[in-house]
């Protein structure tokens, strides 16, 4: 049984899944998640012969959720799995794996304590190194400013989206779920003007074998208790993020890393920014393998975990 505990990082105190005995491996989420995200990979990471640690990230469930934006830069959630890594494993350096946003903050978890990182697995979302600029202005350029939606400029302004998410959360995670799956018929469902919903659109969610009604009913009881202003300020430091990390430009991930994407994943590909994920990986972290799985969406190691599992223990295996 994995045992559930709550540790304090120094700033944040973060709630954790930890099970096995052996080098060990933080498992990082992303939006809209938990550490039972992971669910599927913590008892095979264990069995495999390490630590595995799956956390809720400051702002989720059992996690410390300070109210201020800055809160939520990449600088201070870092901060937290060095603190994390520091606790659990502090004569060792640490093994990081994170999926959706848990991947960027993983590769710069990486790139940025190469002395407590000594490898790093993303899902979802390729390295693509230190930003040249804030993504803010990426997304404003290619969609606000022409009068398209993106979801990420609907996050801005702190309140618009939580009142759409925390109305009912549980069709908020699972239609949000459903429309970026594997499992989705294809339909322009994101491509909408700017002013609209985060759900306007979207398609009515079919049942899925790797989203069952326990696992919406995990999900609804935690954002019905957490609430979604520390997960979507998140997103709400972008140009925070660009300045932090200005330090390391032109440095790259040294450490042994591994990437896994989906062919159906948006993400995976930089909404249409890169043709080949694998070897923009490579171009930044030189001692990266990367596998991108056939009909997968984006919630990669729920909707394949056989696969993902076989991967990961590998990869893990020949550290």
């Amino acid at each position: 049984m994995r045992e559930m505990r709550t540790i304090d990082t120094g700033e944040a105190s973060l709630r954790c899944a930890i099970k096995g005995d052996g080098p060990l491996a933080i498992l990082v989420h992303g939006f809209p998640e938990s550490w039972y995200s992971w669910r599927l990979q913590i008892g095979p990471i264990a069995a495999a012969g390490f630590t595995a640690c799956a956390i809720d990230v400051r702002g989720y469930g059992g996690s410390d959720k300070p109210h201020a934006v800055q809160a939520y830069a990449m600088e201070r959630i870092v901060g937290d799995l060095v603190g994390l890594k520091g606790v659990l494993s502090p004569n060792e350096p640490a093994i990081l794996i994170g999926h959706d946003w848990g991947a960027p903050i993983v590769w710069n978890s990486a790139l940025t304590n190469p002395e407590h990182f000594r490898a790093v697995a993303g899902l979802s979302v390729p390295f693509a190194g230190v930003p040249r600029r804030p993504f803010t202005e990426v997304f404003r350029e290619h969609f606000t400013s022409q009068g398209r939606f993106f979801y990420q400029e609907y996050f801005q302004e702190p309140g618009v989206a939580e009142a759409e998410a925390e109305g009912n959360p549980r069709d908020f995670v699972q239609r949000m779920m459903y429309s970026i799956s594997g499992d989705v018929p294809p339909g322009s469902y994101w491509d909408k003007p700017l002013g609209a919903t985060f759900l306007k659109g979207l398609p009515d969610p079919e049942p899925v074998a790797w989203l069952t009604e326990d696992d919406l009913d995990f999900y609804q009881a935690e954002f019905e208790s957490s609430g979604f202003r520390g997960p979507l300020n998140r997103y709400r430091n972008h140009e925070a993020d660009y300045e932090w990390l200005q330090r390391w430009a032109g440095k790259l991930i040294e450490q042994p890393a591994l990437f896994i994407g989906g062919t159906r994943d948006p993400a995976t590909f930089l909404f249409g920014a890169v043709e080949d994920p694998v070897a923009l990986v490579k171009m930044f972290a030189p001692k990266a393998e990367g596998h991108i799985l056939e009909g997968v969406g984006h919630w990669t190691q729920q909707e394949r975990p056989e696969e993902v599992n076989r991967i990961l223990i590998d990869w893990l295996k020949r550290l």
